[in-house]
């Protein structure tokens, strides 16, 4: 099984790929995390939001392994603790497949994108800086993992 962060935008700062590539680097060799980047849709066509958010989608669809869990991350996504991540990362081992956690754009996601969801989940009730996002997932799966294995990483 392999856990992919399928994320919307290309050239993030190097502090967000250092962030991301250190908790990735943790992962485990059987739980590798693998982030896969789609070009977001230029803002400056005159295409309306829907239009925009349909392409991205369009993109979307072809980096996804086929037969995949697909995650949404979603502001009206359920809330989850660390606790509660590592229970549903054990779910997601035991059921096999890949995981694809999906991060849209700067308009967010297409609504039949979402629609095709097996799950939405939130990484906050703030607003975060959009390119936060990868390095932050990657610790908080990281974290979910080391919770499953007993490691003192995590305290409660």
């Amino acid at each position: 099984m392999k856990l992919l962060i399928v994320a919307v935008g290309t050239r993030m700062p190097a502090w967000v790929e250092a962030g991301f590539d250190e908790f990735a680097r943790r992962m485990p060799r059987e739980l590798p995390l693998q982030l896969v980047e789609v070009k977001a849709e230029p803002r400056t066509t005159g295409k309306t939001v829907e239009a925009m958010m349909a392409a991205e989608a369009t993109r979307i669809e072809a980096a996804l392994p086929p037969r995949c869990r697909r995650v949404i991350l979603d502001e009206r996504g359920s809330d989850l603790t660390t606790v509660a991540l590592a229970g549903r990362l054990e779910a997601w081992q035991a059921d096999g497949a890949d995981v694809a956690l999906i991060v849209g754009g700067p308009d967010g996601l297409s609504p039949a994108l979402k629609s095709s969801a097996h799950e939405r989940i939130r990484l906050s009730s703030l607003t975060l800086p959009h390119a936060l996002v990868r390095p932050l997932l990657a610790e908080a799966l990281y974290r979910a993992w080391t919770v499953q294995k007993n490691h003192p990483y995590h305290r409660e």
